[in-house]
């Protein structure tokens, strides 16, 4: 008896010592579990790890609601895409699409390498604070590791194309699916007008790391009512919150 009483008391000192752990996103490895709900909401991002700090105190976080933008440099974003082998990844917040090296972007005169895309509903930036059905983002990064992400809005209208190949092979939460025969290239996700709004902001999910390039193109693409629905049976919010501008400049490049 007296044996099997020390015993409970060292397990109980021992999980009374020991740090909460809190369980990993599906198919993000050993990082701490955020959601778009519940107690781990988007208004709770920064006090789940000090890492996440930026999400509750950064004063440049994405997305914003875009209005009132400042005419600009004419339009600068010159688009280098290639085609990819299809890579689709569940990874429990969004459906993503990974990207082989060689596509990229050049802002400003300034290269970017296409890293991958994915997707968010309803869409996360909205103009004179109206949504979108989706939002695409496209994410590229350069060679000092800087970030610069496009934006691309989706409305009802038309299927894409694309995005039904996608869609076709999404696989269950936490895994990839090659398709090894298939390729398919972002460059039919861009609509035709190249006018864009830019800002600086950050990203939408967890660390909410600042310093990144924003570019929001002004014309949507359409998705059908189909592909909307399939996407938000999977994801039916997965959407971070409107952040304050804090000041920040929107500029309009046509």
């Amino acid at each position: 008896m007296l044996l099997m009483f020390a015993i409970a008391i060292v397990t109980i000192i021992t999980l009374l010592l020991s740090p909460p752990v809190l369980a990993s996103s599906a198919g993000t490895g050993n990082s701490l579990h955020w959601a778009y709900g519940g107690t781990v909401n988007p208004t709770q991002w920064g006090q789940l790890n000090r890492d996440f700090a930026l999400c509750e105190l950064g004063k440049s976080q994405s997305p914003i609601n875009i209005k009132n933008p400042v005419v600009s440099t004419p339009t600068n974003i010159n688009f280098d895409y290639k085609p990819t082998p299809l890579v689709v990844v569940n990874n429990g917040h969004t459906i993503q699409v990974n990207y082989e090296q060689g596509s990229s972007v050049n802002v400003n005169g300034e290269k970017y390498s296409l890293l991958q895309f994915h997707f968010h509903t309803p869409s996360e930036h909205t103009i004179n604070s109206k949504a979108s059905a989706l939002e695409l983002h496209l994410v590229h990064r350069n060679d000092a590791g800087k970030l610069a992400v496009v934006g691309v809005l989706l409305t009802e209208g038309n299927a894409n194309p694309v995005i039904e190949e996608v869609w076709q092979n999404i696989p269950e939460t936490g895994k990839t699916n090659t398709v090894s025969d298939r390729t398919i290239n972002a460059a039919n996700l861009l609509p035709k007008g190249r006018s864009y709004y830019s800002y600086a902001g950050s990203l939408t999910t967890p660390p909410c790391s600042e310093d990144v390039k924003w570019n929001v193109l002004v014309e949507p693409i359409t998705v059908s009512e189909e592909q909307i629905e399939a996407f938000a049976k999977i994801y039916q919010v997965d959407a971070r919150p409107i952040q304050p501008t804090n000041g920040r400049t929107i500029e309009l490049h046509q």
